[in-house]
């Protein structure tokens, strides 16, 4: 059979061998309690590996990043609830993949720590896990050149197994099945598709566990380098580390977690994360035949998705920091202009930072009688600003409203254009 044609940018393809296998747990059919060696992928190593990319996809790359730098680096005093919003969004986003679904309601009041949705909750670990991994490699700030206000002026610090650990352990802490490997590398044989009992007819088969601490170890070294183009860069660590599936569950949300920490690191950005995941969910199945590409020894389909995810993201994120500018004043309109110094007027002035909140965080945050924010908090239901997302009597939990419609709404934009913008 003929390898990959050039276009299709060549790597060695996974090795295959077989090994031996057996149940641990009793179950299945005869074919799965009788099985006795699986056929498992070896990934190749990427820590020396050079790519030359082509021209036409280099040139998309780099209008990528030319798009995701853009929004990094614009819509000033909205950027901190824009960075908010993006973590969220891709988490979810990355979630659903997995096929975890729940509303935004449900994710708002699973951040405000209401546990009835599990879906909800699961992305509310989604996250923080992101959140840590993409911190774990920012820059060292506590010394910059004037001017930079913080700011990466560079490469960020390596990222660790440790903290990739980390992230996994906050994402599966609360999974009443898994919770007991959180953070932990497996030490048993797994497999994706096929019988719930073996490997028998299974889609893709990793890397048995012995050999899972060296392949992590090659790829933490690939991930370090900074001569790699950054998206080139995102997208193999990203599909290695799926390859290698180091994890008994989880490895999907930690290495799409992998890709904006990549970018962090790199210095493409430096305040906001882009939702990529809304456009690969979007294209579920295409996104998946790029990781068997991967697999079968072609890297271009991968890097051309994730290029072509972080572009759609990048320009509808600016969109949604556009919309963000014009809230408050939409709000204030909407409220009819309460009065500076007014409880509803302090209350519009804290929304786009805390856009979820009870009743009594409310009244502690902006001060004053507790009669008159109780009286805001009914003018600003009455007038759409706000609606409860609880149906308690007491310490009712209220969200922004036209935020968290964004939030959704963001999602559903980036998703449409990836569907209709096939590459």
């Amino acid at each position: 059979m003929p390898g990959p044609s050039p276009a299709a940018l060549p790597i060695p393809a996974h090795e295959r061998r077989f090994t031996p296998w057996r149940q641990s747990f009793r179950g299945g059919t005869r074919e799965d309690r009788t099985m006795r060696e699986v056929e498992v992928s070896l990934p190749p190593r990427l820590a020396d590996l050079d790519l030359a990319t082509p021209s036409a996809l280099g040139a998309e790359m780099d209008a990528a990043l030319r798009a995701i730098s853009r929004l990094d680096d614009t819509h000033g005093e909205h950027l901190a609830p824009l960075a908010t919003m993006l973590l969220r969004a891709e988490s979810v986003a990355s979630s659903k993949i997995e096929r975890v679904e729940a509303s935004t309601d449900d994710y708002a009041r699973a951040l405000h720590g209401i546990k009835a949705n599990a879906s909800a909750m699961s992305m509310v670990a989604s996250t923080q896990a992101l959140a840590d991994l993409i911190d774990s490699v920012g820059p060292n700030t506590d010394a910059h050149p004037p001017g930079t206000a913080g700011r990466s002026t560079g490469t960020g610090r390596a990222l660790t197994l440790g903290a990739i650990l980390s992230a996994h352990r906050i994402l599966m802490a609360d999974d009443p099945e898994e919770r007991a490997y959180a953070g932990r590398l497996r030490d048993m044989q797994n497999w994706i598709g096929g019988s719930d009992h073996s490997p028998r007819g299974a889609l893709y088969v990793p890397p048995p566990p012995e050999t899972v601490p060296a392949h992590l170890d090659d790829l933490l070294a690939y991930a370090g380098r900074t001569d790699v183009p950054v998206l080139t860069q995102a997208a193999l660590t990203h599909a290695q580390f799926e390859s290698i599936h180091p994890f008994t569950d989880g490895n999907g949300r930690i290495g799409r977690a992998l890709i904006n920490t990549i970018l962090r690191r790199r210095g493409i950005t430096s305040r906001v994360v882009v939702p990529l995941a809304s456009a690969l969910v979007a294209r579920r199945d295409d996104y998946f035949d790029a990781l068997g590409a991967y697999r079968a020894g072609a890297a271009a389909p991968i890097i051309r998705a994730f290029t072509h995810a972080s572009t759609l993201a990048a320009e509808e994120s600016a969109a949604t920091a556009t919309r963000l500018a014009e809230l408050p004043d939409t709000w204030l309109d909407a409220a009819r202009r309460p009065r500076n110094g007014s409880a509803a007027r302090r209350i519009l002035d804290t929304l786009l930072e805390t856009p979820v909140f009870t009743t009594d965080e409310i009244a502690t945050n902006v001060g004053g009688p507790p009669s008159s924010v109780y009286a805001a908090i009914d003018r600003l239901h009455t007038s759409g600003v706000l609606r409860p997302l609880t149906q308690r009597t007491r310490n009712q939990v209220w969200g922004a409203a036209a935020l968290l419609d964004e939030l959704d709404d963001l999602g559903v934009r980036i998703g449409a254009r990836a569907r209709a913008e096939r590459s």
